[in-house]
C-alpha cells in the first residue's frame, strides 16, 4: 500500500494492498475481473471505511476518462467528475442540475452512492436526479442500467456493493439564477411554530448551529431571482450585515463561501455553500448526519438540545436542512421527506464516537437513519427495501468482491 493513502479527513487508513489508477473504462473492467477484493475510491470525501477494501484493490478513478454529453433534459458525466467540474458547461448548455451538495468537490458517483443531498424542501438528493447508469460487475462486465430496469433503485445508492460505477446520467432543467441572504439570530420557537414557512422561505434553505447559544446562530436562504420575495427579517432573524461563514460563530471567516448579501449569481456559484477553488467546509473536521422524518423535525430538534452540553464542546457546527423524498431503495430519504441534522465535529474522534451513540438514542424514536459515508455508531436504520438490495448485490456479486467491513456490519449483517 502507497504511503499516506487515507481519506479527506485523514482520520481512516485505507487498509488495501495495492491501488490502480485505471484511465479508461476497459482497464477498470480488466482489473475488476482479476481481482479478489476490490472498491471504487472518488473524491475520498467519506468519514468511514465504506471505500475501503482491507487486503484488496482500490481503484483510484481520477484518472478516469470524464467527458460530458449533453443532451435533450439530460447530462452524461463519468462517475469520477466532481460537480463543480462540468456544471459550468451544463450552465453554458442553458441547463442545471435542479440541486447541489453543500461541496461541488465531491464526486457524482460517489455522492450518489452515499445518498447524499444537497438541500430543499422540496428538492430530493442528488441521486434523484439519476436516470441511468454504467456498471462494471464482479466479472468484468459492463453494464447499463435505466429508470426502465425494475433493479435501477436499488444500484443508485448502491454503497458500492453492486460494482464500479463508471459513467452516470442525470437529468437537468433549464437554467435559473439564484441569490443567497443570510439572517442571524433566528429564535429556538421558531422551529416549533414556524419551521414549514421558515423552510419555504426560499429554494433552499439551512440553518446553522453550535446547539448551545439561545438562538439558531444563522439562516441561510438560497432563492431563485425568478421566485424572489425581499424581506426585511424572518421570524425573529436579522439580515447578516455581512458576508458568513457556516461556523462564524467559531471566528472562521467567510473567504472560501459563495457570495451572499443578495447578489444574484448561476444555480453552480450559490447553491453549493463553498467555492470550489478553495477548501470546502472547515476543512481539519469531522462529520456525522442523522435523517429524521420531516414531521419530527421540531421534536428531533429538541432532542438534541437536551443534551447540548455533551454536544456542543465538541462542534465546529451543525446544519439543519430539509430534502423532498424518493424512493430509492438505500436512500436515506426513501419513502417521504427528511430532514437532515448535520454535525461538523472537531478532529477529536475518540470523544466524538463517545458522543455518537448518546445522539443515536436520543434520535432513535423518531427513525433517524445515518449518511452512509459519514461517522455513525450503530445500525442504519430501517430500509424496507433491504433484503431486496441484499439479494441483488448477491445476485451481481456472488463471490463478495466488493464486500467489505463496513458492508458486513451493516448492509449484510445478521
Amino acid at each position: 500500500m502507497r504511503v499516506g493513502e487515507s481519506n479527506w479527513a485523514g482520520n481512516h487508513t485505507y487498509g488495501a494492498d495495492a491501488v490502480a489508477t485505471p484511465r479508461t473504462v476497459a482497464e477498470v473492467q480488466a482489473a475488476v475481473a482479476a481481482a479478489t477484493r476490490v472498491k471504487a475510491l472518488g473524491s475520498r470525501h467519506c468519514f468511514n471505511d465504506i471505500a475501503d477494501s482491507p487486503g484488496g484493490l482500490l481503484l483510484d478513478l481520477r484518472a478516469l476518462d470524464a467527458g460530458v454529453e449533453i443532451g435533450d433534459g439530460t447530462v452524461t458525466v463519468g462517475g469520477s467528475a466532481r460537480y463543480g467540474d462540468f456544471a459550468q458547461q451544463v450552465h453554458a448548455a442553458g441547463y442545471a442540475l435542479p440541486n447541489l451538495a453543500s461541496l461541488p468537490h465531491i464526486t457524482v458517483a460517489g455522492s450518489v452512492a452515499t445518498g447524499t443531498h444537497g438541500s430543499g424542501r422540496r428538492q430530493p438528493g442528488l441521486a434523484a436526479a439519476v436516470s441511468g447508469l454504467e456498471l462494471v460487475t464482479a466479472d468484468g462486465e459492463l453494464r447499463t442500467f435505466t429508470r426502465a430496469d425494475a433493479e435501477f433503485p436499488g444500484l443508485v445508492v448502491g454503497l458500492g456493493a453492486a460494482g464500479v460505477v463508471t459513467r452516470l446520467t442525470l437529468d437537468v432543467v433549464p437554467a435559473f439564477d439564484v441569490r443567497q441572504d443570510v439572517f442571524d439570530g433566528l429564535p429556538w420557537d421558531a422551529v416549533d411554530r414556524h419551521f414549514d414557512e421558515v423552510e419555504d422561505a426560499g429554494y433552499s434553505v439551512s440553518l446553522f448551529t453550535n446547539w448551545a447559544n439561545d438562538t439558531i446562530d444563522q439562516v441561510w436562504v438560497k432563492s431563485r431571482v425568478d421566485d424572489f420575495a425581499e424581506r426585511a427579517g424572518l421570524f425573529g432573524a436579522v439580515p447578516a450585515d455581512g458576508p458568513r461563514h457556516p461556523a462564524h460563530a467559531a471566528g472562521i471567516p467567510a473567504g472560501n463561501c459563495t457570495p451572499q448579501l443578495g447578489v444574484p449569481g448561476p444555480w453552480h456559484e450559490r447553491l453549493p455553500h463553498f467555492a470550489l477553488a478553495f477548501t470546502p467546509s472547515v476543512g481539519d473536521e469531522l462529520q456525522s448526519e442523522y435523517f429524521v422524518p420531516y414531521g419530527a423535525a421540531a421534536a428531533a430538534v429538541r432532542a438534541v438540545r437536551e443534551i447540548r452540553d455533551l454536544v456542543a464542546p465538541l462542534l465546529l457546527v451543525s446544519e439543519i436542512r430539509a430534502i423532498a423524498g424518493d424512493e430509492l431503495w438505500l436512500s436515506p430519504c426513501q419513502g417521504g421527506d427528511r430532514v437532515a441534522l448535520h454535525f461538523t465535529w472537531q478532529p477529536r474522534q475518540p470523544e466524538v464516537e463517545a458522543v455518537l451513540p448518546v445522539l443515536e438514542e436520543r434520535l432513535a424514536p423518531f427513525g433517524a437513519r445515518p449518511h452512509w459515508g459519514k461517522l455513525f455508531h450503530g445500525v442504519p436504520g430501517n430500509y424496507p427495501r433491504l433484503a431486496e438490495f441484499r439479494a441483488l448485490a448477491e445476485r451481481l456479486d456472488p463471490q463478495g468482491k466488493f464486500r467489505n467491513p463496513f458492508l458486513n456490519r451493516t448492509v449484510f449483517a445478521g
